[in-house]
């Protein structure tokens, strides 16, 4: 089986980047992660990949003398590593339309909300502000707009009385880790494919699971 090439690019801790190499270690599962860039001062991300037996490597956006510079870089080292396939995972600078649009219809990105609600920084404090019942995470491809594109596979987490910005920050992540694998799972595999701005998917997916919040009182 020929496994899609991907690369990760993070910038800091790498939890969705290391829930992507486990599901990949599987030898059943249809993408294999060649390379684990970073262009953070955090070595966590990167020691995680390398504890892993992936090959990392740091490009600091600081030693470029602009923006274009330095995604040139990023794209001559991912094509050296034969990336065919790009997983944002905490990557924390925004991407100019050249770099998006190289990499078009080959990129994912995971979002902490329910997109297209929320999009950019502060999701969770400005969800619980808004008084959202229902929050969540979302996997979509990369456009050169911020957070939007496509939309791979969403799920979804009740917002709790008593949440926090960092209570509903943490049983969220617990879903993105469980969806982002799965997004990739779905495109590496060809059970997804991009059509335009919407997703074409090989079979019937979704269920019928009703999530209402609160619950609704018995008749």
């Amino acid at each position: 089986m020929d496994r899609l090439k991907v690369g990760v690019l993070i910038s800091g801790r790498g939890s969705n980047m290391t829930a992507l190499a486990k599901a990949c270690a599987a030898t059943d599962f249809p993408a294999e992660i060649v390379l684990v860039l970073s262009n953070g001062a955090d070595p966590g991300g990167l020691e995680r990949a390398e504890g892993l037996g992936i090959a990392t490597e740091l490009i600091s956006h600081h030693g470029f003398p602009n923006r274009s510079s330095f995604e040139i870089a990023l794209t001559e080292r991912l094509e050296a590593a034969g990336v065919e396939f790009i997983c944002l995972a905490g990557f924390m600078r925004l991407l100019t339309a050249s770099f998006v649009n190289h990499w078009r219809d080959r990129m994912i990105n995971i979002h902490p909300s329910l997109l297209p609600a929320f999009k950019g920084l502060h999701t969770h404090e400005r969800a619980l502000k808004a008084g959202v019942r229902i929050s969540g995470c979302t996997v979509h491809f990369v456009r050169p707009e911020m957070d939007e594109g496509p939309i791979i596979i969403q799920a979804a987490v009740p917002v709790l009385a008593d949440d926090t910005p960092n209570s509903l920050a943490s049983r969220i992540l617990v879903q993105e880790h469980r969806i982002y694998p799965e997004a990739l799972r779905l495109i590496a595999s060809g059970a997804a494919t991009v059509m335009g701005e919407r997703m074409r998917f090989r079979a019937a997916v979704g269920n019928d699971n009703l999530l209402v919040n609160p619950v609704p009182a018995q008749p």
